[in-house]
């Protein structure tokens, strides 16, 4: 594996480099593309942090550990909740702010803060020619080449190599507080979600997980701010919802959260891992139309399944749109393609950037099609 230790040297191996490139961070994520290995790891460090601003630089191989060890030192915080897929993987990299933007890496607090790629407010990269580009800011209210900070966030080191980042951050609530209905099923589950959004009070997480090892199912519902005012809005949610049984109400309940976000109840499960964006009004009939297990979030938008390997999501899906990544191939199970295909105008699209920007097709080949 190559470890370029600065920009520089890695301009010079995707300049040099004579044939495909197995580009990645931690190497975390499970994905395995034929090519010379090349990591960013070693391209590490917060290069500036300003706490007032609520800014960020760092270079794309600074593990994400490190970034929240100094952003909780001024009670800051990552809010786009980047996950930790070690566990569902079976790997054992250390996950890196470059990749988590490389991925999109979005938690359960999506439904209300947005995605990773909301937070990226700059960018630096080697494309495939081994150019050096910048685009963006270091500030919220620059905005220039905006599109292009988009566009990385997602390409999976397909249109370049992430070298370094620049990105928001947020305050840490003071208080987080969680209401748990237990044994409710997929469409009580969603009326939950629809109503809590539909509320006034600022939900930060809606989510389902499926019943483990005997223990009901749980629906959660988050909310987070100040104490006094997650208590006032926890038991007006309580009564909007009184149609259901009483919920649990938990403060600080972040194991459950992490379960959720790092699709915990899945990671000692054989069998192949789907991740499903769909309409969230869609989730009962695809949960009820996918033969497996399911967890739930983003208020129903987004579906993990755990499945039979040789059972292709896709072709199951019938009527309901949205779009499903095979995130783990059990062992030894039928190969289907990782992500969904594209519509014809979106791939030719898609392949006239990778020609623009990988006019070699040597970054991740194959990987998105």
């Amino acid at each position: 594996m190559i470890t370029p230790t600065d920009e520089t040297e890695l301009a010079a191996v995707i300049d040099q480099a004579e044939g495909p490139l197995s580009i990645s961070g931690g190497a975390t994520r499970g994905i395995d593309v034929v090519g010379t290995k090349v990591s960013t790891r070693k391209l590490s460090g917060v290069t500036l942090y300003e706490p007032g601003a609520l800014t960020m630089v760092a270079r794309a191989g600074t593990p994400l550990e490190e970034v929240q060890s100094i952003l909780a030192q001024e009670g800051q915080q990552l809010a786009f909740e980047p996950a930790d897929y070690r566990g569902l993987m079976g790997t054992q990299g250390v996950s890196t702010i470059g990749g988590a933007f490389a991925s999109n890496s979005s938690g359960p607090r999506r439904v209300q803060a947005g995605a990773a790629r909301d937070f990226l407010l700059g960018v630096r990269f080697v494309d495939g020619r081994g150019a050096v580009l910048k685009n963006g800011g270091r500030v919220m209210k620059n905005v220039t080449g905006y599109d292009l900070v988009k566009l990385m966030a997602g390409a999976y080191g397909t249109l370049g190599v992430l070298s370094e980042v620049s990105f928001k951050v947020l305050p840490k609530p003071e208080c987080s507080g969680t209401l748990v209905w237990e044994g409710l099923d997929p469409v009580q589950s969603l009326r939950v979600f629809t109503a809590s959004m539909n509320s006034p009070f600022d939900v930060t997480g809606a989510a389902r997980l499926p019943e483990q090892e005997g223990l009901p199912s749980k629906t959660l519902i988050r909310l987070e701010g100040f104490e006094s005012s997650v208590q006032y809005r926890m038991r007006q949610l309580e009564s909007k919802l009184d149609v259901f049984a009483q919920p649990h109400a938990l403060i600080d309940a972040d194991a459950l959260w992490q379960a959720v976000r790092d699709v915990e109840p899945f990671k000692r499960h054989v069998g192949a891992i789907w991740r499903s964006s769909i309409k969230p009004s869609d989730m009962p009939s695809f949960v009820e139309r996918i033969p497996g297990e399911h967890l739930v979030d983003w208020a129903g938008g987004l579906v993990w399944s755990l499945l039979d390997p040789s059972v292709d999501l896709r072709d199951l899906r019938g009527e309901i749109g949205g779009h499903s990544t095979l995130v783990r191939a059990a062992h030894g199970g039928q190969a289907f393609a990782r992500f969904e295909p594209q519509p014809s105008p979106l791939a030719i699209l898609a392949q006239g950037l990778r020609a623009e920007f990988d006019p070699r097709g040597i970054l991740n080949p194959g990987l998105m099609g």
